[in-house]
């Protein structure tokens, strides 16, 4: 920096700090007052702290149960259900979500007709009957010129599965 503002900054800020350090002084008598009166007044009773209850121990005698933060075993109806098939290769597309899958068009060849699935990023996939799609085991069921049909197996919350009916329509 030159001398000048040199110059220039001690010429503004020595005044800034001294009014800032002036407003800290004095002004306090109100103040002092209230502590005054404050400490003039008579102590009061301060009341005694209340009885504690001794603890009580408890005793879990329960080990023979099931433990509460497990899963019940399926019964009934989940047992005998419809369950996704757990030896079953992944395909490709059941890692995205059926609602980020656009159908873009259908193909014929030969006898059989492909629905062409596209993914977020851009890739368009064939898919027949009998292929699996979505994150729920949800497995083609057909293809038409207007959607493909799917039916997912969606976990009931009590350890079994349940069908339900779902379709990607053709992207505008």
């Amino acid at each position: 920096m030159t001398l000048l503002s040199h110059k220039l900054v001690r010429m503004l800020v020595v005044p800034a700090v001294a009014l800032s350090l002036a407003g800290c002084i004095g002004g306090n008598d109100d103040l002092d007052k209230y502590i005054n009166d404050v400490k003039a007044r008579p102590g009061g009773r301060i009341d005694p702290l209340p009885q504690i209850k001794p603890y009580e121990t408890f005793v879990y005698e329960a080990q023979s149960l099931r433990s509460p933060f497990q899963p019940d075993a399926p019964r009934g109806r989940a047992a005998a259900g419809p369950r996704p098939e757990a030896n079953r290769p992944k395909e490709y597309l059941e890692q995205f979500p059926l609602d980020t899958l656009k159908m873009v068009g259908t193909l014929n060849r030969g006898n059989q007709r492909y629905a062409l699935l596209q993914t977020r990023d851009g890739l368009v996939h064939r898919v027949v009957p009998g292929n699996y799609v979505g994150q729920n085991d949800g497995r083609v069921l057909a293809v038409t010129d207007g959607e493909v049909q799917v039916e997912e197996l969606v976990p009931d919350g009590i350890g079994g599965f349940y069908k339900r009916s779902a379709a990607i329509g053709l992207a505008n």
